[in-house]
């Protein structure tokens, strides 16, 4: 039987796939040079650098939970298909063959670059600002039970644990049999302990849009060290600004700390930091100046707009407990699954013409 009518014909003008198909296309395409050191150059040929971010984005957009589950629906799903880049007739990979090509696309850290790639075109657009940001952090459950956490045969010595002064914390005592890199961490005093990791992302204020992201160990300190770190990633030096741009960034309390907010008068961004109330004034450490600034109830508004990307990326793209394990995969996994929130709140802000193809 011969089709006269193409894949990409059967996909709806204005279905939502197809905007952020042509998204990723451009943005792979400003990759080029990168993803041509993915290739195998030896024995069988690999699977495409390209479709594997794709199928990977997939995934993430459409709440697929397995890898399995994924080369089912690509048998049958035209507009999987479509997306992926896969022909009608084109074999579908195998599980094995599909997870062990990803471990090139995790060493290599592309789910960085893709971030980065993606950006670009929010520029270009002038959906991003330059000055005005919000930082948060958000709790990854481990692919690991609490069970599997055993005593460590070499715990720190007293004063040299991950605790405030060195303190020697439960984290510190114990490791996962399943998970090393996971550790028990709990958001709330009243919570229960769960080994988990930390997801953290900055976000710019215009338009919600997440422009630099890290998955790290689970600890209290992490979110303030790695906030400046994303901060230093995503906003010029101080020689580089206009006199006129000023800098600012919202905060919860989590991040209310004398050397996090010293940080950030080193780089000259605005601490809008929320501060503590009634009996947790002292722990504040907002001077007159900043706790006067008019536009710190403007940040403070604007930061429930992060709380969108952690909900998106738990919901849809499946993040509430990672199913990768070690450090390294939950961090690329994680910055992909930002990807994916970027392109759906871009493809609603860029009126894109999708390619016919």
């Amino acid at each position: 039987m011969f089709s006269y009518v193409t894949m990409a014909q059967r996909i709806p003008a204005d279905h939502p796939a197809r905007g952020i198909r042509a998204m990723v296309d451009r943005a792979l395409e400003r990759m080029d040079r990168d993803l041509e050191q993915l290739y195998s150059r030896t024995g069988r040929p690999s699977i495409a650098p390209e479709r594997l971010l794709r199928a990977s984005l997939l995934m993430l957009l459409y709440s697929i939970r397995s890898e399995r589950q994924l080369m089912e629906q690509l048998n049958y799903n035209l507009l999987y298909r479509w997306f992926v880049g896969l022909e009608m007739d084109d074999p579908v990979w195998d599980v094995t063959v599909f997870t062990k090509n990803r471990e090139r696309l995790i060493a290599g850290e592309v789910s960085e670059q893709l971030l980065q790639s993606v950006l670009v075109e929010a520029q270009e657009r002038g959906l991003l600002s330059e000055e005005h940001f919000t930082v948060d952090g958000t709790l990854i459950q481990a692919w690991a039970a609490a069970r599997s956490f055993k005593q460590k045969q070499d715990p720190p010595a007293p004063g040299a644990g991950t605790g405030h002064k060195g303190e020697v914390l439960l984290r510190d005592k114990v490791e996962s049999t399943t998970d090393p890199d996971a550790r028990l961490y709990k958001k709330a005093t009243a919570d229960k302990a769960v080994p988990a990791y930390q997801g953290h992302a900055l976000m710019e204020n215009r338009n919600g849009l997440v422009v630099a992201a890290e998955a790290s160990w689970a600890a209290t300190v992490a979110e303030r060290e790695v906030a400046l770190e994303l901060l230093d990633r995503a906003i010029k030096p101080k020689q580089e600004r206009r006199a006129e741009q000023e800098i600012t960034l919202g905060a919860d309390t989590q991040y209310q700390d004398e050397k996090f907010v010293q940080g950030l008068r080193d780089r000259e961004v605005a601490p809008h930091v929320s501060e503590y109330e009634k009996g947790n004034l002292g722990k504040n450490s907002l001077n007159e100046k900043e706790r006067a600034d008019l536009r710190r109830p403007i940040s403070q508004k604007k930061r429930r707009l992060i709380e969108r990307v952690f909900g998106w990326a738990k919901l849809t793209a499946l993040l509430r407990q990672v199913k990768l394990r070690g450090l390294a995969r939950v961090d690329w996994f994680y910055r992909l699954a930002i990807v994916g929130y970027n392109l759906v709140r871009m493809r609603k802000l860029i009126p894109i013409q999708s390619p016919a193809s």
